[in-house]
């Protein structure tokens, strides 16, 4: 049958740019020929200018992230400690291939940073970097597809200390022209929220990405992806607390991942 009965493609008019969806369509379509690229930036060690600590742990991260988003049919690509101008060559060769068959695009980064700043081995720059070469009028074969970031760094170094609780129990009919936003269907998954620490244990890895592995794990092909995030925040929230004794300041702290949606549909890893 030909391509329009199985994907109903609506094209943007003044683009001219097709989209593989219905306008009014709940999830996003998910049954391309191929899932999609994943990237994974993992730094450790940085250059001794930077005066950053190595992040020692992080490599459970970047083999954790492998075998699940592998699990999820991801075609992922690790990088090492890549310095700033390299980090970006590849996300601009990256948003100037053709998508056309793939699902969707994930970029995940394991880093140190700030409020508003990440580290390359070498350099600082903004988050936004990552994503702003993949809005869809400069990368027209994502466009109403998910693109998705992930990034496990400090955003800052305030403390939650959190809050004791008791917790109690109380009883359409063929294609349309429409525009869409440059910057929708973008999800940004961050381990923290502005201004706050994020956790890492030096054996066991970030708290924010072993919840996310173990949650994409489990329910990866079951629920959509708003609801996974939603337990991956509700097991870092809940499952996670520093065990610094020797450190008053440091002890018993708490953490919450920030998630930004911009999807407008669900998202279902749907098996291949």
């Amino acid at each position: 049958p030909p391509r329009s009965t199985l994907f109903p493609y609506t094209t943007l008019f003044r683009s001219g740019i097709t989209i593989p969806t219905t306008k009014d369509a709940d999830n996003y379509n998910m049954s391309h020929r191929r899932r999609g690229k994943a990237f994974v930036f993992n730094h450790m060690n940085f250059e001794s200018k930077l005066g950053l600590r190595p992040r020692n742990g992080t490599h459970n991260d970047r083999d954790n992230l492998r075998v699940v988003l592998r699990q999820l049919d991801f075609e992922v690509e690790v990088h090492n400690d890549l310095p700033y101008k390299e980090i970006e060559r590849i996300l601009e060769s990256a948003a100037l291939e053709d998508h056309a068959d793939a699902d969707c695009i994930l970029v995940t980064v394991l880093s140190h940073g700030e409020l508003g700043i990440l580290y390359a081995s070498d350099h600082p720059y903004k988050p936004d970097n990552l994503w702003s070469h993949f809005t869809a009028d400069k990368c027209p074969t994502l466009a109403g597809k998910p693109k998705m970031f992930f990034i496990q760094a400090c955003q800052g170094d305030r403390l939650d200390g959190g809050v004791q609780v008791v917790s109690r129990t109380e009883s359409d009919a063929g294609p349309v022209s429409y525009k869409i936003p440059s910057h929708a269907d973008f999800l940004i998954g961050y381990s923290t929220i502005p201004g706050f620490y994020s956790w890492r244990n030096t054996t066991a890895g970030s708290w924010f990405i072993q919840a996310l592995c173990h949650v994409l794990q489990n329910e990866g092909n079951s629920r959509d992806l708003l609801s996974i995030l939603t337990r991956v925040c509700r097991k870092v929230a809940f499952d996670f607390q520093s065990n610094v004794p020797g450190d008053y300041v440091m002890h018993e702290n708490k953490q919450i991942p920030c998630i930004t949606s911009m999807l407008t549909r669900d998202i279902l890893f749907n098996q291949k």
